[in-house]
């Protein structure tokens, strides 16, 4: 279990979550936004949503009781039922709404969450993977590997934002390159459909390193994806090498696609738990190129900022924003 973030006596407290399939963060945020107190809670350790919610509001550092909020999923919420899609997890909204005794529950899903904190984010917040210059009031882009593949958008409207909720982690990935060909055509034998999750995401870093020792046919040494993505290991092993320059470039290929779905000249955000631990290297990668090479329409992503989200609890901010509105 993290540290609990700072604390400040409040008259109302509003709670907030971003649970993916492997920690739950909770944390309390005022009616302005400003976050009070957060813990992360590791969900394998708790059988149900009910039971980590429990233990984190018998833990609020004197903070008043929340009586609404809004949690951020990694999961398709399309109805009263969630179903949570690389975890067991699964619940009713209505239902736990009234166990928690609230006014008011949203549930949406994780990068709903992301995209709607994209304004809210200072200069210090993130970090530019490349060039270009945003062009105010067009649409903005998110994505962002971790347990899964989070895909979003924030489009422009009267008086704020409008997130786009969709399940584009779980769009066909397509290759670039005759490698990334000959990759993809082993997963197959494998997957029935080899989407951009597959590959782009803590099981998409393993995935990557074991087709590629299968295609050399070298032994694969069973590597986490947080093994294969280290500095030290990777100094030592090639496949490990060619395992995290593939997953960059072929996030870049992502991004590229989104960019021009949106139409997202306001620039392209990377979030998730997997990019900033890379660092300079992500910076440094074919991420960048790739993003850019879509052929004639070059010019026009060189054009699209690129930044690597560094802020550890965005989505709270997007939970505020929905409560908030």
């Amino acid at each position: 279990m993290a540290a609990a973030g700072g604390v400040d006596l409040e008259p109302e407290t509003w709670l907030v979550g971003d649970i993916g399939a492997t920690n739950a963060r909770f944390g309390l945020v005022s009616p302005t936004g400003k976050i009070l107190h957060w813990r992360s809670h590791a969900c394998e350790h708790y059988p149900t949503i009910d039971d980590a919610l429990a233990e984190y509001l018998s833990d609020r550092a004197g903070l008043p009781m929340p009586r609404q909020g809004a949690i951020a999923i990694a999961s398709a919420v399309t109805g009263d039922r969630v179903a949570m899609t690389n975890h067991p997890w699964n619940f009713s909204i209505s239902a736990l709404k009234a166990r928690l005794g609230f006014e008011r529950l949203e549930v949406i899903n994780d990068f709903t969450a992301q995209a709607l904190a994209l304004p809210r984010l200072g200069p210090d917040d993130r970090v530019p993977a490349g060039g270009g210059g945003a062009v105010q009031g067009t649409p903005l882009g998110v994505l962002g590997p971790g347990s899964g593949l989070g895909v979003s958008g924030l489009v422009a409207c009267a008086g704020g934002w409008v997130a786009l909720t969709g399940e584009g982690g779980h769009a066909t990935m397509s290759p670039a390159t005759d490698r990334e060909s000959a990759v993809l055509d082993h997963m197959r034998r494998r997957f029935d459909h080899v989407s951009a999750e597959r590959v782009l995401s803590g099981p998409g870093i393993v995935n990557l390193y074991n087709t590629l020792a299968e295609i050399d046919r070298v032994p694969s040494k069973g590597y986490t994806a947080a093994q294969i993505t280290d500095l030290g290991v990777r100094g030592e092993d090639p496949v490990c090498v060619e395992a995290t320059a593939m997953f960059c470039a072929m996030l870049g290929t992502v991004a590229g696609n989104l960019a021009l779905t949106l139409g997202a000249r306001g620039g392209v955000f990377i979030a998730g738990g997997i990019v900033p631990r890379l660092g300079r290297y992500f910076v440094d990668s074919s991420f960048r190129a790739r993003f850019e090479a879509k052929g004639r329409f070059e010019a026009y992503l060189a054009a699209i900022p690129t930044y690597v989200v560094t802020h550890p609890l965005a989505a709270f901010l997007g939970c505020a924003a929905v409560l908030a509105s």
